[in-house]
């Protein structure tokens, strides 16, 4: 009778953690994944831009996508190791910064074939600037303090030019966004500034920017910048589905094609933090990796 009971009591504990595993399961199913991004454009283009690829994602990962804008750079960091979000699309730098902060809690999925040698520009309107070492003595804004491609690499590359922006310029700013740097120096309020090459190539096809006005000179070498991250405690099935995603993108097809055109990607591959050692080096020596 006591063996009896027993069991009953078992076979009932049994499918009640069915029952709760279930459950669980279904509430993962039908919870909400949510994305976000560095804001190196305006919220509206941000959004407009993860659209398709939201859409996509939400067919091959099997709930619902939801884009979640955040106020700047260091709240991407924040909102992904404090779980506010599941996914974000980070600049090398930023990359970086989560890492840290989260005591590498924080893993790369996948970057853009771009990404393995991403650069930035440097432009002006001004007709005496031809080089880096022309800068001393003039006004110049960068993009956000936290931006790879606006401000790290950009500051990196004009230190080892022997170009110190606090001690050499007139005056810095910080412009914030990359397209608002370009509006920047276009409109005179600068002399000069750096931005992410692949948003100045964007405003230069869509004609936001003459190129015969606010010129180009100097391109930097390629470095590795963004990529889509999570947390490494995510579950490793949906690791697997996102990553496979993004790397089943395929430009011949239409519909694919939309969603690289709009993230100006060629084809996305698998990356890893190892990738980003140069980024937290050149972070360290400029002084701007707070531990």
């Amino acid at each position: 009778m006591k063996f009896s009971s027993l069991s009953t009591i078992k076979s009932v504990l049994a499918a009640g953690l069915l029952v709760s595993a279930a459950f669980a399961q279904a509430q993962s199913a039908n919870g909400v994944f949510r994305v976000s991004a560095i804001p190196d454009e305006s919220p509206t283009e941000l959004q407009r831009k993860f659209k398709p690829l939201g859409d996509y994602l939400e067919k091959k990962i099997g709930m619902k996508v939801e884009f979640t804008p955040v106020t700047d750079y260091a709240a991407s960091v924040e909102a992904l190791i404090n779980k506010k979000v599941d996914m974000v699309w980070f600049g090398g730098f930023t990359f970086v910064q989560a890492k840290e902060r989260s005591k590498n809690q924080v893993t790369p999925l996948v970057q853009r074939a771009e990404d393995e040698k991403f650069r930035s520009v440097f432009i002006t309107t001004q007709k005496d600037i031809n080089k880096l070492e022309d800068l001393k003595g003039h006004t110049f804004t960068f993009g956000s303090e936290s931006s790879t491609s606006g401000h790290l690499m950009p500051r990196s590359f004009m230190l080892a030019a022997k170009i110190n922006p606090d001690t050499d310029l007139k005056r810095i700013a910080f412009s914030g966004q990359h397209d608002s740097t370009v509006a920047a120096v276009a409109g005179g309020k600068v002399d000069a500034g750096a931005l992410n090459i692949s948003v100045w190539e964007k405003l230069v096809a869509e004609k936001k920017v003459d190129p015969a006005v606010v010129r180009v000179f100097y391109t930097t070498p390629g470095y590795y910048d963004y990529n889509w991250s999570v947390r490494t405690d995510m579950n490793a099935d949906l690791k697997k589905k996102l990553t496979d995603a993004f790397l089943a993108l395929d430009p011949k097809n239409p519909q694919d094609k939309v969603i690289m055109d709009l993230q100006r990607a060629s084809k996305f591959i698998p990356t890893r933090a190892e990738n980003y050692t140069a980024i937290e080096a050149a972070a360290q020596n400029a002084g701007l990796l707070k531990k």
